[in-house]
């Protein structure tokens, strides 16, 4: 016997709508200007519907990440190959919005809410996910060796992208992947 009240969560064009206007803020504007009354001004969406389903800007962030595409290309069973595409990958998306604008919004907003920490870290290890998945395609089991492999390639993008703002330099990135996978060969023989 189902109860009658509000649903769980938001009617899915009411989430679209809100969490369109809220990615919009946070690239043209940050994660402080996700607040439900300015959302409510935007969208036309009730402040009580707002204010239920995401009372603050982390909730606004959660919500933008669990719908963020996490595209990849098709592993093509050389690995090499593999990291080239997902280096390129990373690189535009570090230099298009908005992935490096949400990234720089996760860093502002965890340093003002200590609840946006775990946000900020969970979307970067999102985008080493593909990393890891080609380091363990290219054979590498040790676990260790898999985190160094994706770090060593994706710590200097990330660097360029949030720390200096400038775009993230692909010809260093592809030599970030051949010293790995350099010194992957050197640790097997």
């Amino acid at each position: 016997m189902t109860r009658p009240g509000r649903p769980a969560g938001p009617a899915a064009d009411t989430a679209e709508i809100v969490l369109t206007a809220a990615l919009e803020l946070v690239l043209t504007e940050g994660a402080a200007a996700l607040t439900p009354q300015r959302l409510h001004g935007i969208t036309g969406v009730a402040r009580t519907t707002i204010y239920r389903h995401w009372p603050a800007p982390k909730d606004f962030l959660a919500a933008l990440i669990a719908v963020a595409p996490h595209p990849s290309p098709e592993p093509t069973g050389d690995a090499v190959a593999d990291l080239h595409a997902q280096v390129d990958l990373l690189c535009d998306r570090l230099r298009d919005k908005p992935v490096g604008a949400f990234l720089r919004a996760l860093v502002t907003a965890s340093a003002t809410d200590p609840e946006c920490v775990a946000l900020r870290q969970r979307y970067v290890l999102d985008l080493l996910e593909p990393f890891r998945a080609s380091a363990l395609a290219a054979g590498i089991t040790d676990a260790a060796v898999v985190e160094e492999t994706a770090m060593t390639i994706v710590a200097p993008l990330l660097v360029d992208a949030l720390l200096l703002d400038r775009p993230a330099d692909r010809e260093r990135a592809h030599r970030a992947v051949a010293d790995a996978l350099s010194r992957l060969t050197t640790r097997s023989q």
